[in-house]
């Protein structure tokens, strides 16, 4: 019997995004799957949106009060039917083998639950494309979203990850976390004794923000997120995830020895870096524009980063304050 699959998406606000979602499922050349949108507490009526598909899909609709992505996914795997959860975020675009591939492979790559890649789409914009490039390349997060080669033990992210639902429930799904929900999750799979793997087949196109001013909030919280992650779960603590912050901080040092020692010599190190970046994104994307672009987005990601990272270090470790007294937004208190 072939594995059967609930995507399960949370949603605030994004109708124009969760419209190209929904259309880009219409396509898939195995239509066996539900679809149950978890509507967190939206300002703007969905309803609409989805009942252009209701009569294409097997879609259900909910609305909740909000409190998070994490726990919106897990009112929807409490309402799923089937054997595997598939989430996915709400700015996310599929192949039309999507669900095909992801059958294909559970049937022949043992695991608890996967994840997959994801990447621009043609049609994105030069922005979207710029900062797609800075989330997955090598030479910011070791391409850990990009693919499975870059990592010897891949962790699945919510906008591409199946889990088993019974795996899912035993874990208690995701936890209270607004922000890291994901990482979380996955860590606590493994410290059960759960297995994951990476699907290299099944990527998705993600949207993600579309100005710098955005992704630098959206990446602030991710660094922020990191040290509380690892407080959660400290077998899994590596050293790489402060790369950012040394990042920063080195740069700083190299403007004060420019100024006050009159040597450029640790700002030479961020010159070659910057040319290697710029290098590859012309590689990658063959577009110099969206190179040039990628540079500044992926300075913006390692600040932003590192600033949230340093920030929430030294609040935890050096003030002792509890996570949730440091970042209460990053917590969903009842």
């Amino acid at each position: 019997m072939r594995p059967t699959i609930s995507i399960v998406v949370a949603i605030f606000n994004r109708k124009d995004e969760l419209f190209e979602l929904l259309n880009s499922l219409t396509f898939q050349t195995d239509k066996a799957f539900e679809v149950i949108i978890v509507d967190d507490g939206s300002l703007i009526d969905l309803k609409p949106t989805i009942q252009n598909f209701e009569e294409i899909l097997d879609i259900k609709y909910f609305r909740k009060d909000n409190s998070g992505p994490g726990l919106t996914r897990n009112y929807g795997a409490r309402r799923a039917q089937n054997e595997w959860l598939l989430f996915v975020d709400s700015d996310v675009i599929v192949e039309k083998d999507y669900i095909e591939n992801i059958k294909k492979d559970i049937e022949t790559i043992p695991c608890d639950a996967f994840g997959g890649a994801d990447k621009a789409h043609k049609g994105f914009n030069l922005m979207q494309k710029a900062i797609s490039y800075s989330m997955t390349s090598v030479f910011t997060t070791g391409g850990i979203r990009g693919s499975k080669k870059a990592v010897s033990r891949f962790q699945p992210r919510s906008f591409n990850m199946g889990v088993k639902k019974e795996v899912f429930e035993k874990v208690g799904g995701f936890s209270e976390m607004r922000i890291g929900e994901d990482p979380d999750l996955s860590m606590t799979l493994w410290e059960n004794g759960f297995t994951t793997a990476f699907f290299d087949d099944i990527a998705v196109y993600h949207k993600r923000r579309v100005d710098l001013g955005k992704f630098s909030k959206q990446v602030y919280q991710f660094g922020c997120a990191r040290p509380i992650l690892n407080q959660r779960h400290p077998n899994y603590v590596k050293i790489s995830f402060a790369f950012p912050t040394l990042f920063m901080l080195g740069y700083i040092l190299g403007f004060i020895e420019y100024f006050v020692l009159g040597r450029g010599i640790i700002l030479a190190f961020y010159g070659l870096y910057t040319f290697l970046v710029l290098f590859h994104a012309m590689i990658v994307t063959k577009n110099i524009s969206i190179a040039g672009m990628a540079v500044i987005s992926t300075y913006i990601q390692m600040f932003s980063y590192g600033y949230g990272f340093l920030k929430s270090w030294v609040l935890l470790n050096v003030f002792r304050m509890k996570p949730e007294a440091a970042f209460p937004k990053h917590f969903h208190i009842k």
